[in-house]
C-alpha cells in the first residue's frame, strides 16, 4: 500500500507567521494555488481511501487536490495542539521555551505533549495497517507528516533538517508489516 500524505496549502496563519495548531483557518490564494499544483502531481492516481484532518485548511486542500473525491474527516490528523500559543507570533518564545517544546511538546502551554502527539500518529498508522488498499491519501499538517516520518525512521528528526513546504507530498509504503519512505516532494 502507498500512503500519500499531503500537507495543506499556505494558510492565513502561515502568512501571518503565527502559531496555529488547532485554530481553524482558511487557505490563502497562494494556498489554493499550492493545492492546484499538488493536484496536478497526483492526477491519475486512483485513491481507495481519502482521509483529511477536520481542520478547514486541510479540508479545503483535499477539495482542491481531489475535487470529486469522497473523503472522511478525522481529528486524528489534526496538527499538534499548541495550546495557548495559537495565534501568537512565532518569534516570541525564549530559547528555553523552544528547548522545552523539542523535549516535551506543548504541555507548558496547555497543549499536547510530544508523547500524546506521537501516540495519536501511531493510532493513525495502526489504522492504515488494517486497510486492504493500494493507494490512500491523507490531507494533514506539517507536524503529522513529520510525525509519520519520525515513526517510520524510528527517530526524532530535527525540524530544521526536514524541509516541509505547504503542499509537500510525502509517500510512504507499507508492505510485509514494514513502513518505508518512498518519496518526499516539496512543491
Amino acid at each position: 500500500m502507498r500512503v500519500y500524505v499531503i500537507r495543506h496549502g499556505d494558510s492565513e496563519t502561515n502568512r501571518q507567521r503565527t502559531w496555529c495548531g488547532w485554530m481553524d483557518v482558511s487557505l490563502t490564494d497562494s494556498g489554493r494555488d499550492d493545492a492546484q499544483k499538488a493536484g496536478k502531481l497526483l492526477e491519475g492516481i486512483s485513491f481507495d481511501k481519502i482521509y483529511s484532518s477536520d481542520l478547514k485548511r486541510a479540508v479545503e486542500t483535499a477539495q482542491i487536490v481531489i475535487p470529486h473525491g469522497s473523503y472522511e474527516t478525522t481529528s486524528l490528523l489534526r496538527e499538534i495542539n499548541v495550546g495557548r500559543l495559537a495565534g501568537t507570533p512565532l518569534g516570541q518564545l525564549t530559547d528555553k521555551q523552544k528547548e522545552g517544546i523539542v523535549q516535551n511538546g506543548y504541555a507548558e502551554f496547555d497543549g499536547e505533549t510530544k508523547e500524546e502527539f506521537g501516540d495519536r500518529i501511531k493510532r493513525v498508522m495502526s489504522h492504515l495497517e488494517t486497510l486492504n488498499c493500494e493507494n490512500v491519501a491523507l490531507f494533514a499538517h506539517a507536524g503529522v507528516l513529520r510525525g509519520i516520518l519520525d515513526t517510520v525512521v524510528g527517530s526524532y528528526l530535527p525540524r530544521k533538517r526536514v524541509l516541509c513546504n505547504n503542499c509537500t507530498v510525502a509517500v510512504f509504503e507499507f508492505a510485509n508489516g514494514e513502513w518505508a519512505l518512498h518519496s518526499w516532494i516539496n512543491l
